[in-house]
């Protein structure tokens, strides 16, 4: 088991990138263009860029709860959190689901039928939106956040979602399936917001942009890791998905605005 040398996947990105997996092999990848469309590049084999339109102003974030089903996020240019979705058979088209937002979305999905959407407003604190049957309202989680947040779920009614603070350090806060954890400072000095995956429950693994536009790599497993140093030339928020046990997928904005990708198996 070892990670893959960088690879170039082209493109001409302005914001981060949004990655889902939705079966063993399958990688859905979204980015933003200068044009403030989005983008959208898979793999069974890799496609060529499919235009989702939009006019967004973040990195897109992307999840999927079951076979064929790929729900993604991103920011309008009206601040507001936008949804458009994959059904199986055609993309359904863009959807506004309100708020002020000040950076791009991080989703999660812990069932079929369940999203959990994740954005910052200007007052700088994290706030959590859910569909379940239906859109709930925006809840208050607090914190001094800074940065994109990213979520994932490693079971039934598990959340853990990660964000970088004013101190520039990776902070993080889970949901047990009762109530919202305390935030959780993991140290670090990150200059982009965070990706993150799951491959088993109880664990997770994260990665963030340092100052020397690196990727760096933590991961949770019955502890926290230290940092991994992954190299690269990164200037986007890292986005993160796996699809089976001990693989990870991670993607990034390099200093050539195209889609770079790096993968552990």
């Amino acid at each position: 088991m070892k990670w893959s040398s960088w690879e170039s996947l082209g493109g001409f990105c302005t914001d981060g990138v949004g990655v889902s997996s939705w079966e063993p092999g399958r990688l859905d990848c979204f980015v933003v263009a200068n044009n403030r469309h989005l983008y959208h590049k898979w793999f069974d084999g890799w496609s060529g860029w499919h235009d989702l339109g939009g006019n967004i102003y973040s990195n897109p974030a992307a999840v999927s709860w079951g076979a064929n089903r790929i729900d993604v996020f991103a920011i309008g240019g009206d601040h507001a959190m936008w949804h458009r979705w994959w059904n199986g058979s055609s993309w359904k088209g863009w959807q506004s689901l309100g708020g002020f937002c000040t950076d791009g979305v991080g989703v999660s999905s812990w069932d079929s039928g369940r999203l959990d959407c994740f954005v910052v407003a200007n007052n700088r604190h994290l706030y959590h939106k859910w569909y379940s049957d239906g859109w709930s309202g925006w809840e208050d989680l607090g914190g001094n956040i800074y940065s994109t947040p990213a979520a994932v779920s490693w079971g039934t009614n598990r959340i853990d979602v990660f964000a970088i603070g004013g101190d520039h350090a990776m902070w993080h806060r889970w949901w047990n399936g009762s109530s919202w954890k305390g935030w959780q400072s993991l140290g670090g000095f990150c200059t982009d917001g965070v990706g993150v995956s799951s491959w088993a429950p109880g664990r997770l693994d994260c990665f963030v942009v340092a100052n020397n536009r690196h990727l760096y790599h933590k991961w949770y497993s019955d502890g926290w890791s230290g940092w991994e140093d992954l190299g690269g030339n990164i200037y986007s928020n890292p986005a993160a998905v796996s699809w089976q046990a001990n693989r990870i997928d991670v993607f990034a904005i390099g200093g050539d605005h195209a889609m770079w990708h790096k993968w552990y198996s």
